[in-house]
């Protein structure tokens, strides 16, 4: 089983909203999540990003695999500092 750290899609149509989700790489975008670590608004100018960063390195740190995007978010958000 691998956990990944992905983005779960709850706005409505053309406005999207997202939660910063840990879940099984196997279960469905939208689906069952093991745990919330906050949301991302991609609608406000500074692309809000709210997080547990505790939790976030808890995850990181067991082995959750962020994807891409939620890489990129959490970069941005200044909580994931990347490795030279």
């Amino acid at each position: 089983m691998a956990v990944m750290i992905r983005l779960k899609r709850i706005g409505a149509r053309n406005k999207p909203y997202f939660r910063v989700v840990v879940a099984d790489s196997q279960s469905s975008r939208d689906g069952k999540a093991i745990e919330e670590l906050g949301h991302y608004d991609p609608r406000k100018e500074t692309n809000k990003v709210v997080v547990n960063e505790e939790r976030v390195k808890y995850w990181l740190g067991v082995g959750a695999q962020p994807t891409d995007k939620v890489k990129s978010v959490l970069k941005n958000g200044g909580i994931l500092v990347t490795k030279k």
